[in-house]
């Protein structure tokens, strides 16, 4: 009789990291992360809107983001910032949430399961040669499809962001 095994499988995690160069000062690229007014013009993915965004930007402090389909379907999420270092570092959590920032599953918007409830981002603004050194580190997400999606949604929004920096924001700018 052959012998019988247990044998436990943990779902392994994903890091989503992504390097961009932005032809724009580090303060405007700080600026547009981190002012609701900037961030509805580039939030979300190809095509959608971001007709909703608050954000009290301090340690502890919490944002509330709306992404809108052409469709007219609203998508949620919030967070809760853990670490601010002006201009160079924001660390916070991200989840699904409802219109009132009540965290939600992901199913509730019709996606996986699989999807956590609580992600990580990690986001690292660089000075570099009168540009930004972008880089994005996006945590928890498990591997395959919905790792694959994030990263696809975040080159999207960041294509969106190139467009704010070059049409939305003076050029000339100082941080508050």
């Amino acid at each position: 009789m052959p012998e019988e095994r247990n044998i436990s499988v943990e779902k392994a995690e994903s890091e989503i990291i992504i390097n961009r160069i932005f032809d724009a000062p580090r303060e405007l690229v700080w600026k547009a992360w981190t002012e609701p007014e900037h961030i509805r013009h580039w939030w979300g993915l190809k095509d959608f809107t971001a007709p909703f965004c608050q954000i009290e930007f301090r340690v502890g402090g919490v944002y509330l983001f709306c992404m809108r389909s052409p469709e007219g379907r609203e998508y949620w999420n919030t967070g809760i910032y853990r670490e601010i270092i002006v201009p160079e570092c924001i660390v916070c959590t991200d989840c699904f949430a409802d219109e009132k920032g009540n965290v939600v599953p992901a199913m509730h918007y019709g996606l996986s399961p699989d999807f956590p409830m609580e992600t990580i981002w990690t986001l690292m603004f660089e000075e570099h040669d009168e540009k930004t050194r972008f880089t994005l580190r996006h945590t928890g997400l498990p591997y395959g499809n919905i790792s694959d999606l994030a990263n696809q949604g975040w080159n999207q929004s960041l294509d969106k962001f190139i467009q704010t920096l070059k049409y939305s924001l003076p050029r000339k700018s100082t941080l508050k």
